[in-house]
C-alpha cells in the first residue's frame, strides 16, 4: 500500500482481492446461515476487485518492482517455510483429533508470513496487516475454544475481511497516486 512500486502494489491489490474471495469461500465450510450472503458478498467484491487490478498489473508488468534486486528467493524461501509450518501443523493437529482447528491454524501462518514480506517488497503496511491478522486471531482463540463450530467460521471470514479492506484502501491509494487507467 505504500511501497514505491506501482507494479508491486497493484499485483497486491489483485492478489489480496482473490484472497479476500478465497478466505471467504473457506468461511463457508461451516458458516452461520446468516453469514452467507455477506460472505459472497464480499468474495464477489474481492473478484472484482482483483480483475480491476489485474489490468493494471498486465499493463505494468515492465516496470520496476522491489523483486528486481534479487529478493525474488526470498520471497519464494518464505512461502515454502509458511507452506511447511501449514503441513506441520495440519499433521500434529490430526494426530491430535482437532480438525476444526484447521481453518484456524492455516489462518494464523497466513497472517504471520506477512511480517517478513514487508521487507522483501519494501511496503511497510504488510507490517499492519500481519499485526492486525494475527491479533485478531488470538483474540479470538478463547470464543473458539468453548464453540462447537468449525474454527474457519471466524478465522477464515477475519482473513477476507482484512484482506478486502486492505486490497480496498490499497486501491484508493493507487488510485490517488496514479489514476486508472495508468
Amino acid at each position: 500500500m505504500i511501497t514505491e512500486f506501482m507494479r508491486d502494489q497493484a499485483f497486491a491489490i489483485t492478489l489480496f482481492g482473490v484472497m479476500a474471495c478465497v478466505w471467504f469461500a473457506m468461511a463457508q465450510e461451516d458458516s452461520a446461515p446468516k453469514s452467507r450472503l455477506p460472505q459472497w458478498v464480499g468474495a464477489s467484491v474481492g473478484l472484482i476487485i482483483a480483475a480491476t487490478f489485474g489490468v493494471l498489473v498486465g499493463r505494468n508488468w515492465n516496470t520496476p518492482s522491489a523483486l528486481d534486486d534479487g529478493n525474488w528467493w526470498v520471497f519464494g524461501a518464505i512461502f515454502i517455510v509458511m507452506s511447511v509450518f501449514i503441513g506441520a501443523g495440519a499433521i500434529f493437529l490430526k494426530i491430535r483429533h482437532r480438525y476444526r482447528w484447521f481453518g484456524w491454524w492455516i489462518a494464523l501462518c497466513v497472517a504471520v508470513h506477512f511480517a517478513p514480506l514487508a521487507w522483501v517488497f519494501k511496503d511497510w503496511s504488510y507490517l499492519g496487516l500481519a499485526a492486525v491478522q494475527v491479533t485478531g486471531l488470538a483474540l479470538m482463540v478463547p470464543r473458539l475454544k468453548r464453540a462447537e463450530y468449525e474454527t474457519s467460521r471466524l478465522a477464515c471470514c477475519w482473513l477476507g475481511v482484512t484482506f478486502l479492506i486492505y486490497s480496498l484502501a490499497s486501491a484508493i491509494v493507487l488510485l490517488i497516486r496514479y489514476g486508472y487507467p495508468y
